[in-house]
This record gives structure tokens, sequence and C-alpha cells, in this order.
């Protein structure tokens, strides 16, 4: 594990240096009031508390000792002397990172954490590191115990969980036009804007962390659309500024929803459902937004587009 913590000590110096770089560009491009540095800041603090004494407070080890736990009774033993080992360790994190991303949108007990990484009503490198403060708490490595069982070392899994979410972060600007042929297989900075837009027609799509291959597979691939810019942040956006108001506020949601649950059934679904679902008549699920506005999300492209830019202004949600 010192490579993995050697990398982490270099890559969040790295991280920050860029993020800052890329606001000083933007500002003076663009103009200093486009830029969102209060967001940027709750986005630093939030990095800070969490990767710090949060660290502390809440260590990994208990999830980390599970996966420890299935690797001792892994079904198989991977070649790790081989390049065919390292190959089928990716894909196999990559896969569990797909659903684990896909449930991050999809159940609202892990929405709750997610829903703080898309709250910025801008899209930037900054936005990348704002994670959240309970995600240790919710059990977002349970997606990722089926890789040890099928016998992929679990100190391998989290390195490459590492460089999967480092890997992201270049994909957060706005700024990268769209990159061809390579949009059919990378997550790519245009798959990630899509990701990350509030439009009715954008939302729940591209969950990849490297590749977008289980996107197309499992049928999540949306693309981005020059005639439909990105609006970013959340449908109902969050426009404090508030640290406190920005992590918490869809935990108070939730609680208050659980207290007026009167069934099981209720109960369940609102840990469970997706975000938006209502126990009884019309809620505010992704579909069900769809379906009263009559729109579908986009269809994937037929085929590759040659390298084209699209224009995506910043947009402040009100």
């Amino acid at each position: 594990m010192t490579v993995l913590f050697l990398l982490l000590k270099i890559s969040v110096t790295v991280v920050l240096v860029a993020s800052v770089l890329e606001a000083l560009v933007l500002s003076w491009r663009n103009g200093w009031a486009s830029y969102d540095w209060k967001a940027a800041g709750v986005s630093v603090f939030d990095f800070l508390v969490r990767e710090y004494p949060l660290r502390w407070l809440l260590p990994v080890a208990f999830w980390t000792g599970a996966m420890d736990w299935f690797w001792n009774h892994r079904l198989f033993t991977l070649p790790m002397d081989h390049w065919s080992g390292w190959v089928a360790c990716f894909i196999g994190q990559e896969f569990c990172y797909y659903w684990y991303h896909r449930a991050a949108h999809r159940v609202r007990w892990f929405w709750c954490t997610h829903a703080i990484h898309h709250s910025p009503n801008q899209l930037n490198l900054s936005a990348a590191y704002r994670f959240g403060w309970t995600g240790r708490l919710t059990g977002t490595l349970l997606f990722f115990m089926l890789a040890p069982l099928l016998g992929m070392p679990p100190k391998v899994i989290l390195l490459m969980l590492t460089l999967n979410l480092l890997y992201q972060f270049w994909i957060h600007a706005t700024w990268i036009p769209r990159l061809g042929p390579l949009e059919w297989v990378l997550n790519t900075p245009s798959a990630h804007r899509v990701h990350h837009a509030s439009n009715l027609e954008y939302l729940d799509g591209n969950y990849g962390g490297v590749l977008t291959v289980f996107d197309r597979l499992f049928g999540t691939y949306i693309p981005e659309r020059a005639d439909l810019p990105c609006r970013y942040g959340l449908v109902n956006p969050i426009t404090s500024h508030n640290i406190l108001e920005i992590e918490f506020t869809h935990w108070r949601a939730l609680l208050r929803d659980l207290r007026s649950a009167r069934s099981v059934r209720a109960f369940a679904g609102y840990l469970l459902k997706p975000p938006g679902w209502r126990p009884e008549g019309p809620g505010d699920t992704t579909e069900e937004l769809r379906q009263r506005a009559a729109l579908q999300p986009a269809a994937p492209s037929p085929q590759p587009s040659a390298p084209d830019f699209i224009p995506v202004q910043f947009k402040e949600l009100s």
C-alpha cells in the first residue's frame, strides 16, 4: 500500500493546483464574476475535511477487512504475474464501479451522499473532488466485494479504484471538445458533461469510470447534443454556499420521509427506491418527470462523430 499512499499524496497536490490554474484561466478569459469561486471553496473544504479528520474518525478498515474475507474465500485465483490478470482486475473494477455509480443515482440511500458531488451549479475541475462526508458510512465498497471473491486481490482493486477516480478528474472540464472515436470507448469530458447535466433528457446516464463499455452494454449511454446545452446542478438546485446545507440537505429530507412512513413498504421504498419516489400518488423520479414532460432520454449516436466542439457555457441556476 506504500505505492497507493505515495500516489495519493502526489495526486492531492496535482489536483488542487490544476483546479486553481483552471479557475484563474477561466476567470481571465471570461471575467472574474463568471467563475463561482465560492463553490470552488466549498469543494476544497469538503475535500480537506473528508481526507483528513474524517479519514481518521471513519477509517475504511472495516470494509477492506470485508474484502479480505471474500479474498480468503475466493472462487478463483487470477495470475497476477501475467498481464491477463491485471486486465481482468481492470475490467472487474470497472464493472463494480459502474454498478456502484448507477446505484448512487438510483438508490436514495446512496444518492444522499452522491448528490453532493452533483450539487455545484457550474461544472469545473474543482467539482471533481466534492464527494461528501458520509460515503464511508453508507457502505459503497459493498459493490466491490465481488472482485476479491472472483480472485482479484483487494489491494489491486483499491489501487485501480484510486486510479479510476484520478482519471475522472480531467473529465470534469467543460472546455475540452468531443474526442471523436474515443467517445465510443472512454469516459470523456463530453460524456461526463451529460452525466452532470440536470436536463431531463440527460438524467441518469453515463455511469462508467474510465470506460463507457458497460453504459453501452446496459443501455445507459447518453450522448451530448449540440442542440441541447448542459445545465448543471441538481434538478432542484442548491444555490447556497453553506457547507452544512450542502452536505446534509438530502439526509434531512430522507429522515423526514422515513418518519412519515406509514408502512414497511413505504419505509423501504424511501431508502431503496430512486430519488423522488413516493409510496402513493405521483412522485418525482426521472421516469415520472420525463413522462409528465413527454420526453425521452437522448438516443445513442449511430456512429462515432468527427471531433467537434460543443460550446458549454457556465450557467448558475436560480
